[in-house]
Formats: structure tokens, sequence, C-alpha cells
């Protein structure tokens, strides 16, 4: 398993492969690295907040703590998830 959506066409770009989510379900590490990869850079625009360094200025950083339960989450709906 490699991650890698062997179906390039152009309605298929951005899915997972089937097979990825079905073994994400039972339980495989490897499945579920996978897809908490397709999903990394979705949690982090979810987990940005603003941040106030000591001098007061305003910038924008992870909130590490956020992304965590975010992922942890998807990790819980995955194994939740059931595939007929």
């Amino acid at each position: 398993m490699n991650g890698t959506n062997g179906n390039n066409t152009d309605n298929e770009r951005g899915l997972l492969p089937y097979p990825v989510i079905l073994a994400a379900t039972k339980g495989d590490p490897d499945a579920m690295k996978i897809v908490l990869q397709h999903y990394r850079s979705y949690i982090s625009y979810l987990s940005m907040r603003k941040i106030r360094d000591e001098n007061g200025n305003i910038y924008y950083g992870i909130d590490e703590d956020l992304r965590e339960r975010l992922q942890a989450k998807l990790m819980l709906a995955v194994l939740n998830f059931t595939a007929d």
C-alpha cells in the first residue's frame, strides 16, 4: 500500500483509494497513516489561530492541541465507519 491513487482521471483526483479506506476502517496502521496524510493540510487549516507574541504582534500559527484533537476525531470517525 503506497497511498497513491493509480487512477489520475480528473473526476477522481484527490480521493482516497477504496482499499485504503477499507483497511483503515479495520484498524490497519499504515492505511490510517495514509488517511491522516491525506487530510493533513485541511486539519492544519482548521487548526490555524491568531497568536499574539510578547510584543503584542499578531500572527497566525497552528494550535497543536487543536490539531491533535482533530486528528483523533478523524481516526475515531474512520474506525467507526462501516463500509457496505
